[in-house]
């Protein structure tokens, strides 16, 4: 056995919401030996989806040590810790910013193995998604389906393909669907960006709510990602709480917010328009609707479920359909509900083991994109968070070496709050007039 395998390992994660930091963490914990004894510190990039002490507290995992920081501050850091193993659990644009920077502040010297990947399912932005997190020395890939992709696209450009390791989905879990509950349970899992109007948002929470009158034996949640204030992985600029208020609402109906597992425990009917939600229910085989109502459309994500079985309208829901999942659909999106999730890591932790005995340890990272490859994209990606081309930080990069006083504190959540005010008030006012 490599002694990677046994050996006690610390691993590092930097996120940017807590959507991410929960699949990162939790990608993490299925990458390392379970022979080893490992430490994990989790490193939040300062930035509008900054999780909040509730949504860190709601994701349910636990880090031996977690702080904010900026860019600056985790490059800083990364050359002043040793760690084995670094998840980089970022936007596209953040991965391959924190990739140049990283190769500049390692240079040629000991580095951790490099991992990163998406949250979710991968439904826009392929092609520059992927090419953003080239470099890495794992790019992980949800499912064969995901991993097939991923392939096509490196090779395609004459990128190296072989970071490309499928895995599944890393918070997939849970006692299997074993019958209905009393009562029946719809649950409806929103998401922040989709649909991204009110008028399509109204319309699902009023047939949501027309299907709770329709139903007064069935209990019908909306499960909600997020609280006013707060920011997840997407903006979400008309969330249901304010767009539900005024409104009459039947007794079996209500809002509900906790981790997603525990709210599928009492499932007995998920609907969602896209959101990773519906694969977490597959894997449990909890019935599972994907919303046809406002079209099939690659805006909403739904298309992903071209060929699942699922896909279905309120109308059919209100006459008592009940879905039927396509079995060979859902074993090409890693969702194992025939229970091979168990060695779905397998192979990414043999991979994991020979990047850490590799003799004479680890090349510099090498990123498809370079300012010869990319002069006109790249620099930009870089500037903005605070790098220059070379990956260095640039002069007055935001950093600090201590905690921040009571009045950083103060002036940074009024300028959050500030922000959030713009996205969530403002931002939907001009575009209103906007189409005047």
């Amino acid at each position: 056995m490599p002694a990677s395998a046994t050996k006690s390992l610390r691993v590092a994660v930097l996120a940017d919401s807590d959507t991410r930091w929960k699949w990162g963490a939790l990608t993490a914990q299925r990458l390392t030996p379970s022979a080893a004894g490992v430490r994990l510190d989790g490193y939040l990039l300062r930035g509008r989806a900054t999780p909040t002490p509730r949504q860190l507290e709601e994701v349910g995992v636990r880090a031996d040590s977690l702080r904010e920081v900026t860019g600056a501050e985790f490059l800083r850091a990364m050359t002043e810790e040793p760690y084995d193993v670094l998840v980089l659990a970022l936007v596209g644009g953040g991965v391959q910013a924190m990739l140049h920077g990283l190769r500049n502040a390692w240079g040629s010297g000991r580095r951790p193995a490099v991992v990163t990947g998406y949250v979710g399912v991968v439904y826009e932005k392929l092609t520059d998604g992927l090419l953003l997190r080239h470099g890495a020395d794992l790019v992980l890939a949800n499912s064969r389906h995901d991993a097939d992709r991923f392939r096509a696209v490196y090779e395609g450009v004459g990128a190296d393909a072989s970071s490309v390791t499928e895995v599944a989905l890393p918070f997939l879990g849970g006692e299997p669907y074993t019958g209905e509950h009393d009562p029946f349970t719809v649950v409806f899992a929103a998401q922040p960006s989709v649909p991204d109007n009110r008028k399509d948002r109204t319309y699902l929470l009023d047939r949501l709510i027309r299907h709770a009158r329709r139903h007064p034996e069935r209990e019908v949640l909306l499960k909600l990602r997020s609280k006013p204030g707060e920011h997840t992985t997407h903006i979400e600029e008309l969330p249901y709480q304010k767009l539900v208020q005024g409104k009459d609402l039947p007794a079996n109906f209500r809002l509900v917010y906790g981790h997603m597992g525990e709210v599928l425990d009492r499932t007995d009917l998920l609907v969602t328009v896209s959101s990773t939600a519906a694969l977490e229910a597959l894997h449990r085989r909890v019935p599972t609707v994907v919303l046809t109502d406002l079209g099939v459309r690659e805006t909403l994500g739904n298309h992903h479920f071209t060929g699942s079985g699922c896909l279905a309208s309120w109308d059919q829901l209100d006459a008592g359909h009940r879905p039927v999942p396509d079995e060979e659909w859902v074993a090409r999106q890693g969702v194992a509900a025939d229970g091979g999730y168990a060695t779905a890591f397998d192979t990414a932790r043999e991979r994991i083991a020979r990047l850490l005995d590799r003799p004479g340890g680890l090349p510099p990272l090498t990123p498809y994109y370079t300012p010869e490859t990319a002069p006109g994209y790249l620099p930009g990606i870089l500037a903005r968070h605070h790098l220059g081309p070379d990956g260095a930080p640039l002069p007055g990069a935001p950093a600090a070496d201590k905690a921040p006083g009571p009045v950083r504190q103060i002036v940074r959540r009024a300028a959050r709050g500030a922000y959030r005010h713009g996205v969530q008030r403002v931002a939907p006012v001009i575009r209103r007039m906007g189409e005047l």
